[in-house]
């Protein structure tokens, strides 16, 4: 009866909306100030509660006017309200632009002199105003902290954690979950993924952060968003076509004290409107080349031997030395043509490349075998995004609008080395030296083996960051003349996406107070993937009689080592004698030609499951959606709907086994590669439902209740696997066809409350029940008589997620004189997750509960600032804590690996000279803090890498 009710409540609301449609229209305006658009402005009809806000061009469109005399009102926060009193018909009235002014000379002087004022009320006015749980940064924000690229800019807002590799950020999450829960979109539409990894997550090292025009982060998603998220959604918003013509350079030049090298970046931006303002154009160019480098101490341990208690001893101590460098270069076209307010048409172009040129010095100690190894390599990673898209927006009638977008976009992550090869044959060249010692290392404990002193049987080992060779011998130390060729291994990595899609949405409003929302995207996906090892050994390791002798290092052209004086200067032990003059470039190249194959007697051993590691294949996607906006009361909003996405993958690679077969009364093993087809598909119902209640102009609650969900990795799906002989232990990749896309309930609470002198409090908390989670398990086999480390994804039972956010953003403008241009921005993040993890101890079956992987405990951002006449200073504090990384499902929580805490200071400081000038300077990781890694607990290290600071000044000049 209540249902029936309700039903005929809705159809008299409905048909009364519709009889009062019939006597009223739009109003289409912009609103401004001297600067530029002010998106997320807010216009309404005075005395009413009806109203909207400005887009990111800062464009509005008020629908169901009643016909006659109305007043406008417009508003922003830090301005003064507007009104302008227009005559409304039953059609369309396109309105003169409203400016706006600041409120007060000091927040008139703050805007004007391009501090973070502007920036933040433009993030602080979209936030309040947009219907999703959102935060927003501008393009003006980002270019006053010293973040170079699109995950360095992300990080600074409020739940986002990023992923450093070797020093600088290149992947980013929301709320600290699995970096694969997140999905990163460009211009509304996930980004395809260049991940070597395999990963979903696009690796944004390749996107510099001068094409981003905003950066909205979505922590609870709408049905017109894409649902494979988790964590929520990252959306990189490219320039666009300006309002006012705009011409900008900036230039600087710094300094890297790891590489003790220079560095420079330069863009530039070019923006105007022609044909009486219908046609924009927007472009943007940028180059960044730097100069890097590491130090990384990596300890391995024993972890597949069959006595508990020695899976703790050491298996290896590896000094990595990376020291090379990178480029980025950007270039972002923006297209916009204006028929009238009623439409438009634009069009992207992007153009990213990332070059990671890098030779890389590995040093092993090998305890086990009483060796000690030198791997060389020069890796020269290429990494790419090109496309672009052209779309369109059309109020088709007054309260009818379309719009609709098409795109294709590539990314490709490459290796085209050495030259000396076929193309087929090209990857990562690795050249491996081995020296044997006759009488050994020492610093045995009780057993015969190496410990760290914590986990010795008798206490005798090492300090986790000073292992020692130890030697027996003094005189066995590490020369040139008695390493010896040992194997030569091409790494062939290489992945590429292209996604071409399609989107159309269609809104209609019924009412000032109801509207609804219809869309759909397909989107066509091509994936191709390879990652196998060519091995080449030569004679004499194999054991051939007669063969030709190993090569020593010593006859082979090297050069010196690079900055030899830095080596591992973090640690209070002296490994200089490793840091051994290694092979030249060319060298490295010509190792693998065919004259010194043949000379030297090298042979190709590779592995018969090197085929198995490509693959390629498709994912069609096919999405529909409905959502209703119902503005309940002036005070009161409640939007929601449903959306389904159908994924069809289709995986073309090869299977491999391994069986042993008696053949005439002898048993022999034989290995098959088989052409195997992949075939899944499967539907994501996603129902989501959100709340928004305004109980005073300064505050705001936000309730959300939505099901999102992950796909599978596509190299977690392929049949094949990979094995790499170049680690000690070796390392297998299996993957997984069975494995199932994970979903999620979500939960969401928040409130925020705005000050009046650009300021807010936010707190919320958020709840996530996970189903089908996938993770990569690892354990120990026995490859060809050694250990080998296999790593594949299984999907194991539910795992719970909540946590609490808070954040605040406050100017202490009401301080008296000089100190009235302090403030502080903070936010951060605690989590909490739960994961049952099974394992099998003495024929039972027990779990164990751990947090899910890369989920950090704990996230928090801080920005202590000072503007004031033009001068900005900014220390920037980034903390991520320690999350685990890979759980061992087969020895459980102790050999589980984790990374540790990691909190970095960055600092800036600009003046502006004018409206139109100013300097800057910026220092990234002030306090030179490593990323560490442990197995088990901190004290037992498996990887620290520092990577010093960063620094550079410059100049910023808007010409107009």
């Amino acid at each position: 009866m209540r249902l029936k009710r309700l039903l005929f409540s809705l159809l008299l609301c409905l048909s009364g909306t519709l009889a009062f449609g019939q006597h009223s229209g739009s109003v289409t305006g912009r609103i401004e100030d001297e600067n530029g658009p002010l998106p997320g402005a807010a216009i309404r009809l005075k005395g009413t509660s009806q109203g909207t806000v400005t887009d990111l061009s800062g464009a509005f469109r008020l629908t169901n006017v009643p016909a006659g005399p109305v007043t406008l009102a417009a508003g922003y926060i830090g301005y003064q309200t507007a009104e302008l009193t227009v005559q409304a018909t039953t059609g369309e009235v396109v309105i003169p632009v409203i400016k706006l002014t600041p409120e007060g000379k000091a927040l008139s002087d703050v805007v004007v002199r391009g501090t973070m004022a502007a920036s933040q009320i433009k993030a602080m006015s979209i936030k309040r105003n947009s219907l999703a749980l959102m935060d927003v940064m501008a393009a003006d924000a980002i270019g006053k902290l010293p973040d170079r690229n699109a995950a360095e800019a992300v990080q600074r807002m409020p739940g986002v954690a990023v992923a450093r590799y070797h020093g600088e950020a290149d992947q980013a999450t929301v709320r600290g979950v699995p970096f694969s829960w997140t999905s990163t979109l460009l211009n509304g539409t996930r980004m395809p993924s260049a991940s070597v990894g395999g990963s979903r997550n696009a690796v944004l090292d390749a996107v510099p952060s001068e094409i981003i025009q905003y950066v909205q982060v979505a922590k609870a998603l709408t049905p017109d968003m894409e649902g494979d998220a988790i964590g929520g959604s990252i959306n990189f918003v490219t320039r666009v076509a300006p309002e006012f013509r705009k011409l900008s350079v900036s230039a600087a030049g710094g300094y890297n004290n790891f590489s003790k090298d220079g560095t420079y970046n330069a863009s530039i931006t070019y923006g105007d409107r022609f044909m009486k303002g219908k046609l924009g154009v927007m472009l943007t160019a940028a180059i960044w080349d730097r100069q890097w480098g590491t130090d990384e101490y990596v300890v391995s341990y024993n972890t597949g031997l069959p006595v508990p208690e020695q899976r703790y001893s050491l298996n290896s101590l590896l000094l990595k030395r990376y020291m090379g460098k990178r480029q980025t270069y950007g270039l972002n076209a923006g297209l916009e043509y204006r028929f009238n307010e009623k439409h438009r048409i634009f069009g992207r172009a992007l153009h990213d490349k990332f070059n990671d040129i890098r030779p890389v010095y590995e040093s092993y100690l090998l305890f086990n075998t009483n060796e000690y190894q030198l791997n060389y390599r020069y890796s020269y990673y290429q990494t790419r995004i090109d496309g672009g898209e052209i779309g369109g927006e059309h109020q088709l009638a007054s309260r009818l609008k379309l719009d609709w977008s098409a795109s294709n976009y590539v990314s490709e992550y490459y290796i085209d080395t050495p030259p000396t090869l076929p193309k087929e044959k090209r990857g990562l060249p690795i050249a491996t030296f081995r020296q044997k010692l006759t009488q050994g290392f020492g610093g045995l404990a009780s057993d015969g083996k190496r410990y760290l002193s914590f986990d010795s049987p008798n206490g005798v080992g090492d300090d986790p960051m000073q292992i020692l060779p130890h030697l027996k011998d003094p005189k066995e130390r590490v020369h040139p003349t008695q390493l010896t060729l040992q194997q030569l291994v091409i790494y062939q990595l290489g992945t590429k996406e292209e996604d071409r899609v399609a989107q159309a949405n269609v809104k209609y409003d019924f009412s000032s107070r109801f509207s609804l929302k219809v869309g759909g995207k397909y989107r066509h996906k091509y994936k191709e993937s390879t990652q196998a090892s060519l091995v080449y050994l030569p004679n004499r390791a194999l054991g051939v009689p007669n063969a030709a002798p190993l090569v020593p290092l010593s006859q082979l052209e090297r050069t010196e080592f690079p900055v030899r004086q830095n080596f591992f200067r973090n640690l209070n032990a002296d490994y200089g004698s490793y840091a051994i003059n290694s092979l030249t470039k060319n060298q490295l190249f010509d190792l693998f030609s065919t004259q010194f194959q043949q000379t030297n007697q090298f042979r190709d051993v590779t592995p018969v499951s090197n085929a198995t590691g490509h693959f390629d294949g498709t994912e069609d996607v096919l999405a529909l959606y409905v959502m209703g906006e119902w503005n309940v009361t002036p005070k009161l909003k409640l939007f929601g709907g449903v959306r389904n996405e159908h994924t069809a993958v289709e995986l073309n690679g090869s299977s491999y086994k391994r069986e042993t077969i008696t053949e005439n009364d002898q048993s022999k093993s034989v290995e098959t590669v088989t052409p195997t087809t992949v075939k899944n598909d499967y539907h994501a119902f996603l129902p989501m439902i959100h709340l928004k209640y305004t109980p005073t102009s300064k505050s705001v609650l936000r309730a959300a209740f939505t099901r999102t969900f992950i796909r599978p990795n596509f190299t977690e799906l392929n049949p094949g696997e990979n094995i790499n002989t170049t680690t000690n232990p070796l390392t297998i990749t299996r993957g997984n066809i069975d494995l199932k896309p994970t979903f999620a309930s979500n939960f969401d609470l928040m409130g925020e409350y705005y000050f009046d002198n650009i300021g807010l409090v936010t707190g919320g908390l958020f709840y996530k029940k996970i189903k089908d989670y996938s993770f990569s398990n690892q354990s120990i086999e026995i490859y060809n008589g050694a250990q080998a480390l296999v790593t594949q994804p299984q999907n194991l039972e539910n795992a719970t997620l909540q946590g609490l956010e808070l954040g605040m953003l406050r100017r202490f403008d009401f301080l008296p004189g000089f100190l009235s241009g302090l403030g502080v921005e903070l936010n951060g993040t605690a989590i909490h997750s739960s994961l049952r993890v099974p394992r099998v101890v003495n024929n039972e079956r027990q779990y164990e509960t751990t947090s899910l992987p890369n989920q950090s405990k704990f996230l928090f951002n801080s920005i202590l600032f000072y503007e004031r006449k033009g001068l900005t200073i900014r220390l920037a504090g980034n903390f991520r804590g320690r999350s685990v990384e890979t759980i061992n499902q087969q020895l459980g929580p102790d050999f589980y690996i984790w990374t540790n805490n990691n909190f970095t200071l960055d600092g800036s400081a600009a003046y502006a000279i004018n409206a139109k000038f100013r300097v800057f300077v910026e220092v990234n990781n002030l306090t030179n803090e490593p990323v560490r890694m442990y197995m088990g607990k901190p004290e037992r290290t498996t990887s620290t890498e520092w990577y010093s600071q960063r620094g550079q000044a410059g100049i910023r000049w808007d010409i107009f």
